[in-house]
């Protein structure tokens, strides 16, 4: 069992943590059930789920599954978020004081608890003063509602802004950030990494395996049909599948995770997964499974490690390919000097 701190607090998590966006959509309430049995029977103490989650039916189901396993519950690190609309009205949606204080009792009315470990902010809210959310936050974590929170989908500007005037204003600090994190998607080692990482907040990645790019269930030039996200919907988001086939980094990747799968007959969401929980400054990797088996075979990856040699191959091939400047050689180059001095 590999436990780590939620970042810089003192709350203990599993380095894999259950993501329940399926719950209620693609998953109903047995699968779910069965799912959330599975996953703390073999040791994991951490779910995360979100309002917008099947418009609140994935929080529902938490609920009931919490209040059906009191043993269970006691140990359950809970995460949830707020931010997205959950109704059509102009204060149905962002981060001020008047939509949170809605979003926040109504997670809380429906996972059916006094107390939520790690309330997150799902995205930025341009609209919203970051002073008026966070003086929010803290006053939530006051009043005994939450007992952390975090950010998801943060550049790293709102990290640094948000961090430091918590810290002018003495009120409670950000831990963790949700980013989208895998080895097709490492632009966030470009700046967000190093934000969270001078802030102390540790990173909970999202889509660790691409929306199942990773798994190797699709395939170069063959639209996906059927029962997968992609077959359902091959325009979705930044797994959409044109796009993503169309570049040759997207094959050299999954060549190679595929390539060290068999070698070391594991699977390849194994190999993916366990890249991305070896990171700097990840705390828990999200899973998000539609069924038992998927979730039986992630879980394994906790008992799988890859070696230095593997570890250094997987880098090199999904490297991110930003610019010369001012992400690129030229750019990072300014930044850096010897301590020797020099030319």
């Amino acid at each position: 069992m590999d436990y780590r701190k939620l970042g810089p607090s003192g709350a203990i998590v599993t380095a894999y943590c259950l993501g329940t966006m399926t719950f209620g959509k693609e998953s109903d309430e047995a699968a779910s059930f069965k799912m959330l049995d599975d996953y703390f029977a073999w040791g994991g103490n951490f779910i995360d789920t979100a309002d917008v989650y099947s418009n609140g039916v994935s929080e529902e189901i938490i609920g009931r599954w919490l209040k059906a396993r009191p043993a269970q519950a006691k140990q359950a690190v809970i995460a949830t978020k707020g931010r997205f609309p959950m109704g059509d009205g102009p204060n149905d949606i962002g981060l001020s004081r008047r939509h949170l204080n809605q979003a926040l009792n109504d997670s809380l009315r429906r996972l059916d608890v006094e107390h939520i470990d790690l309330y997150q902010m799902h995205a930025w809210d341009a609209l919203t003063p970051i002073e008026e959310t966070l003086r929010f936050l803290d006053d939530a974590v006051r009043a005994g509602k939450i007992g952390y929170y975090g950010f998801s989908n943060y550049v790293g500007w709102h990290i640094a802004k948000a961090s430091e005037i918590a810290k002018a204003k003495g009120y409670t600090r950000p831990v963790t950030l949700q980013p989208q994190y895998n080895l097709l998607m490492r632009d966030i080692e470009l700046e967000i990494v190093d934000a969270c990482q001078d802030a102390g907040m540790g990173l909970l990645p999202w889509s660790p395996l691409g929306g199942g790019w990773l798994t190797g269930k699709y395939k170069r030039d063959e639209t996906p049909t059927g029962a997968t996200r992609l077959g359902e919907n091959p325009n979705r988001g930044g797994e959409a599948y044109a796009a993503r086939n169309a570049q040759e980094r997207t094959w050299d990747i999954i060549s190679t995770v595929e390539e060290i799968a068999k070698a070391r007959a594991v699977s390849m969401a194994q190999v993916a997964l366990s890249w991305v929980a070896a990171r700097p400054a990840v705390t828990s990797v999200i899973l998000g499974a539609r069924t038992s088996e998927q979730l039986a075979d992630n879980l394994a990856a906790a008992e799988f490690v890859l070696s230095a040699e593997e570890t250094a191959k997987l880098n090199e091939v999904s490297a991110p390919t930003p610019g010369q400047y001012p992400y690129g050689a030229n750019g990072t180059n300014q930044r850096h000097r010897k301590i020797e001095g020099g030319r």
